[in-house]
């Protein structure tokens, strides 16, 4: 079997150990060729790729990012792209499609996969907000970063009697929020699915002050006070047409301040969640990911993902884990208001 492999969307820790386990277990165990696409579904668009033997794969689990680098690329915007897509698989004798993404990349695949193509694939979002799956690879790592930021700036905070506003990732979703926060010990944390009453934000901030130290704020990118609209940083789109989110660190940073009638900062991680090595937890996740999208393949499914179920790898519709975003219920968020002000 001739097997091809991309990674599109953003870039997360455990990419490389899902591209090392797929040419793993197919060179070693099966005799495949893997051929590795550059820059996600670009790379298959303009047949941009390069053969992948177990030398190139050697190294590659603790390595963050994607040797194969990625891309936001739509295929579907061009009238031509779905012909593109399968003209540069036909030409280069590809036989199954392993694309590694979250729910824009693993969209275009059902679409493939619909069209004959088998396509097996492998969730991906340091959100952790693709359905179908208990944990997405990359989520755990970008909570550890978020967390140890979080640590530091306790000291910091109430050294110099300040509100800290850690702005993280999250769209629609805040996991990354909700666990950080948790494991932090931060006193207010921010979600995007449940709209925030500014009062009662600067309430807790000040009861914080009044019991004789500093309030850590975490608000996910796409939080948003009721009433309100999203906070974003120009207003553009994406390829697939999703505003580019951020800025509401800085603007809530700005009204605490104002109200508490204390020095308030903005931190945003940003693009430091996703960089550097993935945790053990990303690592075990993302290996047995790769050897189960193989084994799917040569089961002869096609149009499933891979998933986390439990401690059980299982296979699910994409058609279906794409449907819909996996979102914080409220009773997970009830969980971290206990801590709150």
């Amino acid at each position: 079997m001739r097997i091809g492999i991309l990674t599109g969307g953003g870039d997360c820790p455990g990419l490389n150990a899902v591209i090392r386990a797929v040419v793993r277990k197919a060179v070693d165990v099966h005799g495949d060729e893997v051929v590795g696409f550059r820059d996600g579904w670009r790379g298959v668009l303009e047949d941009d790729a390069v053969a992948l033997d177990l030398a190139a794969v050697r190294g590659l689990l603790p390595r963050g990012g994607t040797v194969l680098g990625t891309s936001r690329t739509n295929p579907f915007a061009s009238d031509d792209g779905a012909e593109r897509l399968r003209a540069t698989l036909r030409r280069r004798g590809i036989d199954a499609l392993v694309p590694i993404g979250g729910e824009d990349t693993l969209g275009v695949a059902a679409r493939l996969g619909d069209a004959g193509v088998q396509v097996v694939g492998v969730p991906k979002t340091i959100d952790n907000d693709l359905e179908g799956t208990d944990y997405t690879f990359g989520f755990d790592t970008a909570v550890g970063v978020a967390m140890e930021a979080i640590d530091r700036l306790h000291t910091t905070g109430d050294s110099h009697h300040r509100t800290l506003v850690v702005e993280v990732m999250g769209r629609h979703a805040g996991w990354i929020a909700l666990h950080a926060g948790m494991a932090g010990g931060a006193n207010v944390v921010l979600v995007p699915e449940r709209p925030f009453d500014v009062d009662a934000v600067v309430a807790h901030c000040r009861h914080r002050f009044e019991s004789g130290y500093s309030p850590i704020v975490v608000v996910s990118e796409g939080a948003r006070p009721a009433e309100g609209t999203l906070v974003t940083a120009d207003g553009g789109l994406d390829a697939f047409g999703h505003v580019r989110l951020g800025g509401i660190g800085a603007a809530l940073a700005a009204l605490l301040e104002e109200r508490t009638g204390r020095e308030a900062r903005a931190v945003v991680l940003g693009h430091v969640q996703r960089g550097g090595t993935p945790s053990q937890f990303d690592r075990v996740l993302a290996t047995r990911f790769g050897l189960a999208a193989v084994d799917a393949l040569h089961d002869g499914a096609s149009g499933v993902m891979v998933a986390l179920r439990g401690t059980d790898i299982v296979r699910v519709p994409i058609a279906d884990a794409t449907a819909r975003l996996k979102l914080v219920p409220l009773e997970r968020y009830a969980e971290v208001e206990v801590f709150f002000g």
